[in-house]
């Protein structure tokens, strides 16, 4: 038998912060997940699987548009007609969306209660399958235990949406071991909730199949399901099913043989060109770059990511092609004349570094700079203030990182004009 596991579908989930950019593909990125789960439903009904697995997180949180849940039963419509029953788990997002608590879904969708762990079966097949939906976002129980024992003579799979107790990038819901999973005696356990593609091999075979696409630089590389073969002996294949319709990349440049701006933008040109020659996936790409390395334009980046981004975004025009978009340019630098070198030169240069030090400690200074400061935020748009991470430090008067972190720049700056 063959059936597919998936999780994590996301639907119309919102995509944060697209409005800060005019060139952002917004309608590409937003339909993202719905596109990602309707290839999944192709894929279901072209290998003609036995049944599909949804471990949980279907939809987005305290979601209260009914198309999102419509689109959803029509999906689910079309796995009936090819004749194939889906089991499904809800997840913390699920738990807390309107749409689960009030749209019928087709009769060949079987959801696990939440009140407790069930088992259905499919007799013909020798499967018994075994899960419990979350009934509160933040369900901190340990769910596994509660999972009913094996039926003897049949494949068991366990759905479980669970954290594991590994994935500190993730909250910790449900609970649980890999050891309490292998005790439990299931041949599958199909997991949810971690965004990552993952698999473990011991006396049973235990799953995260990711989320179906990826929404942010944080799920980059290709997203899908699995794929699972099965017979009565136990699992005895494991196929990625990739239905991702757009991809993350996060693209790294070295600036430390940069000596200005330019030459930083040159560098990254450079690795673009590079990117785009060997990258072989004909999806269409959102790539954040990172310039990192300790380098004499250190100073001259500062404040200009936005400026960055446009000449990067010139360079990707200039080569024609309409599959990438650069969602951000994000500098990492650091001065390649530290502070204890300016120190030592015993001149004015040196002199403003021990001021500028002395200035993070400076209660006084600090306030002044804030008062200052919120003439500006006042008058900035609120997507830019989401945008921009400084903007909630100048609110709350935390300043002295700032402070930090602007000192080694501008020194670099003035070290750069002599």
């Amino acid at each position: 038998m063959r059936f597919i596991h998936a999780a994590d579908i996301h639907l119309d989930s919102p995509l944060t912060g697209l409005s800060a950019y005019q060139d952002a593909p917004a309608d590409m990125l937003r339909g993202a997940t719905r596109d990602a789960f309707s290839n999944l439903i192709n894929e279901a009904i072209e290998l003609q699987v036995d049944f599909v697995v949804l471990a949980g997180d279907l939809y987005d949180g305290g979601w209260k548009d009914h198309n999102t849940g419509i689109y959803f039963c029509r999906e689910m419509g079309r796995l009936k007609k090819a004749g194939i029953p889906v089991f499904a788990v809800f997840g913390n997002h699920d738990a807390e969306s309107e749409m689960t608590k009030k749209l019928q879904l087709p009769d060949n969708v079987v959801l696990f209660d939440s009140r407790k762990a069930s088992t259905v079966t499919i007799d013909h097949l020798k499967v018994a399958l075994h899960g419990r939906s979350f009934k509160e976002a933040a369900t901190t129980e340990n769910l596994a235990r509660s999972y009913p024992d094996p039926r003897p003579g049949m494949f068991n799979i366990g759905v479980l949406h669970t954290a594991l107790g590994v994935h500190s990038t993730h909250a910790n819901y449900a609970p649980c071991s890999i050891e309490e999973l292998y005790a439990k005696g299931y041949q599958y356990w199909a997991l949810g909730h971690v965004h990552d593609f993952q698999v473990w091999q011991g006396t049973c075979t235990v799953v995260f199949p990711g989320n179906l696409q990826g929404r942010h630089i944080r799920e980059s590389g290709a997203r899908g399901a699995v794929l699972v073969t099965a017979d009565e002996t136990g699992v005895q294949q494991i196929d990625r099913l990739y239905v991702d319709v757009l991809r993350w990349h996060c693209l790294e440049v070295d600036a430390g043989p940069c000596g200005t701006l330019a030459e930083v933008v040159r560098a990254i040109g450079r690795e673009l060109e590079g990117f785009m020659a060997h990258n072989t996936c004909t999806l269409p790409t959102a790539m954040r770059i990172i310039v990192a390395g300790k380098t004499a334009a250190h100073g001259e980046l500062f404040g200009m990511e936005a400026q960055l981004r446009a000449e990067v975004l010139a360079l990707a025009a200039a080569h024609g092609t309409d599959r990438l978009w650069i969602e951000k340019v994000k500098t990492t630098t650091t001065a390649a004349a530290d502070s204890e070198v300016i120190r030592a030169r015993g001149d004015a240069l040196s002199d403003l570094a021990q001021l500028l030090e002395q200035a993070e400690l400076d209660d006084d200074f600090i306030k002044s700079l804030q008062t200052d400061l919120m003439q500006m935020v006042g008058k900035v748009p609120l997507e830019l203030q989401q945008a921009v991470p400084y903007f909630k430090d100048i609110r709350a008067g935390e300043l002295a990182g700032l402070v930090h972190e602007i000192r080694p720049g501008l020194l670099s700056q003035l070290a750069s004009m002599e």
